[in-house]
């Protein structure tokens, strides 16, 4: 069973557990395209060097990404809220059936307007 652990802070945690915040955001970077999708590294280098000569244009980096990555599959997503010990049940929250896709998201969630996030929902 593959979990998907995000460490957040309080604001966010606390938004998420009171069901009012729906979707979480990770920024379409090394770090996280390497973390949530299955990309050849050789295949990343390129793109990167593609983004860089067209460095505003998230069309492209979008339409780049697609043929090169497949999103990876998780069982469930784990919220937790800093970096608690494992017994502190009340800074973890878990969701089945987490979905991820690139988009954009909502501002009063913490996305700025007109940029593509990898874009995490769940199932209550």
């Amino acid at each position: 069973m593959r979990c998907l652990t995000l460490h957040l802070k309080r604001k966010w945690f606390d938004l998420i557990k009171s069901g009012e915040k729906k979707e979480e955001y990770r920024k379409q970077s090394t770090y996280w395209i390497k973390r949530l999708t299955t990309c050849d590294e050789n295949f990343l280098d390129d793109l990167w060097d593609s983004v860089c000569v067209y460095p505003n244009s998230t069309e492209i980096f979008n339409r780049e990404l697609q043929n090169l990555f497949r999103i990876k599959h998780f069982d469930s997503v784990r919220f937790v809220l800093g970096y608690p010990n494992k017994c502190d049940a009340e800074r973890i929250i878990e969701f089945k059936n987490p979905k991820i896709r690139i988009g954009t998201g909502r501002p009063e969630w913490g996305a700025v307007p007109g940029v593509n996030y990898f874009v995490i929902t769940w199932e209550k």
